[in-house]
């Protein structure tokens, strides 16, 4: 439950921080609104949010800016928000440190699911090694790279359990094909998402339970992946 839950509404448009102080206050949430990013900040020294929501444009300091301010001292889910052609600048945010995006014009229902699941996301795991990860339909073991998924055994090549590992310690995050390319593969290899692309169509065959329709590794058109471990 995260009914109490903090969350920092960050945009220059008076309209859109009333609409969400409206729909978030409403869910139980407790809101606090900023109209820039340096107010942000300075809120954030005595608010400690559990979520930030902020606008991609805005005077001064961006949204972008803001993301990467953030991430100097913070691992607070990020959730931006953008309009329709700004693709580019999504990109450059959730490369920044941003989780996830929603485009404007944008129904309550997927601001809410996207809050919540946000809100889902397991805080990092401090300083103790990471031996297992045990979430949803997924079961995968790090030091004997051997994964099960619903109760299956999959065989996955090295690189392959490469990618899902990195996907399976970020899930339900936006990660770019920037991100995962220099997680796994290198600086070297940050433009070489046809090289991405192939590695996750044999993931795809491998984990998912039908062909063609993607339940765990979904794609976000022109921005990267998003991974679903299941309920």
């Amino acid at each position: 439950m995260h009914s109490a839950a903090h969350i920092l509404v960050v945009d220059d448009e008076p309209q859109i921080t009333r609409v969400l102080r409206t729909t978030l206050s409403a869910q139980g949430y407790e809101i606090r609104t900023a109209n820039n990013g340096e107010t942000a900040i300075e809120i954030m020294k005595d608010f400690a949010p559990d979520l930030v929501i902020t606008d991609l444009a805005m005077p001064n300091m961006n949204g972008i800016e803001l993301c990467h301010r953030l991430r100097e001292t913070s691992h607070v889910p990020i959730l931006v928000l953008s309009v329709r052609g700004e693709e580019r600048s999504k990109i450059e945010a959730l490369d920044s440190g941003a989780d996830d995006y929603i485009t404007k014009p944008f129904s309550t229902g997927e601001l809410l699911a996207r809050v919540r699941a946000a809100l889902r996301r397991s805080p990092p795991s401090g300083s103790t090694p990471q031996t297992r990860i045990d979430d949803g339909d997924f079961h995968i073991d790090l030091d004997a790279h051997a994964v099960t998924v619903a109760g299956r055994e999959v065989h996955l090549t090295p690189k392959e359990f490469d990618v899902l590992l990195y996907m399976a310690q970020h899930p339900r995050k936006v990660l770019t094909h920037r991100a995962i390319l220099n997680a796994v593969w290198g600086s070297n290899s940050v433009e070489q998402n046809e090289y991405l692309r192939v590695f996750v169509g044999q993931l795809r065959k491998k984990l998912e339970p039908e062909v063609g329709s993607p339940k765990y590794i979904l794609t976000e058109p022109w921005v990267g992946y998003r991974f679903e471990p299941g309920d």
